[in-house]
């Protein structure tokens, strides 16, 4: 059993100001419509009047061009891991909404690319392959726009859950970067031929701080700040532990860890720098609370991967991106609290165990005795705070309990007044948030996060 002793009662706790769990979805999707109203005005100021089929067409192409523009700016600002939209709204909330964009801004380009060659060809009386042919060859910016247009559309296709499931994540990680090439590519064209911003200072203005604005938010979050804290910190391995069969704990220790302010029921992305791991970097949870030299995270050996984290050598060093995350105590609004955990997913959840203030409950499924992994180390904390746990293994048979409202209802007295963080695998997770609406626990009282970005 791998033991860690308890954070120190002194060690400096780091909060910055953060909106309302609730509230900070809804005031960031208030932002992002109000910029695309202001994107909209632009086109509304800049058009007198709009008649016939071809000025119709032109119109529309303008529009969708004006949006497909703003939301790809949008889309990279989500995932640029900006710790205030990233800790309120959440990794996996900002993740999930980046994804129904990409699909909307892929939409807004082809129809805007299909609207303004018809809408041309119409104005000039040429046929629509004669006039695609005068626009990307005879415009300024124009064959960068198109090869741009191309990776964009191309990275559309492999982000499809049908193309998704035959790539790994790496691959499909690595092909979704070409997305930042395809917006260095069609930038120019938006300003040297764009009708709303031929003339218009203040709009290119406005439009270069946007983009300028996104493309720092990206340099810093994702590239200079993770550099900076692992030339600070210094992270290095000093241990692999074996929890459970195909389950490990990688130990790691450093300087000033408490600065990087990670809290509870977070995660980061790891970047180990040992052969044929050092160009990927994959999430995992904390899976104790943070100490000034220590970090710890448990991983279940489900690919190449993680697999190879087992065979890292002492010594081996780090880079962390992050913490991440909105799956920490500031989701909890209720004095009771229950987790509610399957398979590997209790390594956020064994964080709050121990860290979360009053009546907590732990119900925790796996597959058979031996996959509970962390068990001495939940069975102490249980002992020390005079929490409950409840274990569930499927075998041998009678010896779990089905993820249902009244089976729940049975294990936790007064459910409905109870916080729920849920983590585990994705069917048990939408079992579980099933049976918990059925139970009556409020919606906004079921807290999960995701990996499957």
């Amino acid at each position: 059993m791998s033991v860690l002793a308890p954070p120190r009662a002194d060690a400096p706790k780091r909060r910055s100001w953060r909106p309302p769990a609730v509230a900070a979805p809804v005031l960031a999707q208030l932002v992002v419509w109000a910029g695309a109203a202001g994107v909209l005005g632009l086109w509304w100021v800049d058009t007198a009047s709009v008649t016939g089929p071809a000025g119709w067409l032109t119109g529309a192409g303008r529009i969708t061009g004006l949006l497909a523009g703003y939301a790809c700016a949008v889309l990279v600002a989500l995932m640029a891991r900006v710790p205030l939209l990233d800790h309120t709204v959440g990794t996996d909330r900002l993740a999930r909404w980046h994804a129904m964009g990409g699909r909307y801004a892929v939409g807004l380009a082809l129809a805007h690319t299909l609207l303004i060659v018809w809408g041309s060809a119409l104005t000039v009386h040429s046929g629509v392959v004669q006039e695609t042919a005068t626009l990307v060859l005879h415009y300024p910016d124009m064959l960068k726009a198109t090869a741009g247009f191309l990776l964009l559309v191309g990275t559309g296709v492999v982000s499809a859950r049908a193309a998704r499931r035959r790539l790994s994540y790496e691959t499909w990680h690595y092909l979704h970067c070409l997305t930042y090439a395809a917006l260095f590519l069609t930038f120019g064209h938006q300003l040297s031929n764009g009708a709303d911003f031929v003339g218009n200072r203040a709009a290119q203005l406005a439009w270069y701080a946007l983009y300028l604005g996104v493309a720092a938010l990206v340099a810093w979050y994702r590239f200079l700040l993770p550099l900076r804290r692992a030339l600070r910190h210094r992270l290095r391995v000093t241990q692999v532990h074996p929890e459970a069969p195909g389950v490990f704990s990688v130990h790691l220790t450093g300087r000033r860890l408490l600065d990087l302010g990670a809290e509870p029921g977070q995660f980061f992305r790891w970047r180990f720098l040992a052969p044929g791991l050092w160009w990927t970097a994959t999430p995992y949870s904390l899976s104790a609370p943070p100490r000034p030299d220590l970090l710890r995270i448990t991983v279940k050996a489900a690919g190449g991967h993680s697999a190879a984290l087992a065979r890292l050598r002492p010594g081996t060093r780090v880079w962390a991106e992050g913490p991440y995350g909105a799956f920490t105590a500031a989701r909890r609004s209720a004095p009771k609290v229950l987790l509610l955990a399957g398979g590997v997913g209790i390594t956020p959840l064994r964080t709050l165990f121990e860290t979360l203030p009053g009546e907590v409950t732990l119900l925790y499924r796996v597959r058979r005795p031996e996959d509970l992994a962390l068990r001495g180390e939940l069975d102490a904390i249980a002992a020390a705070r005079g929490a409950v746990v409840h274990y569930s293994v499927s075998q041998p048979e009678g010896a779990s309990w089905p993820l249902t409202a009244r089976a729940l209802g049975r294990l936790v007295p007064d459910l409905a007044a109870h916080d729920v963080y849920v983590c585990g695998p994705p069917g048990m997770t939408e079992a579980a948030r099933r049976a918990l609406r059925a139970a009556g626990v409020p919606r906004h009282r079921v807290h999960h996060e995701s990996f499957d970005f």
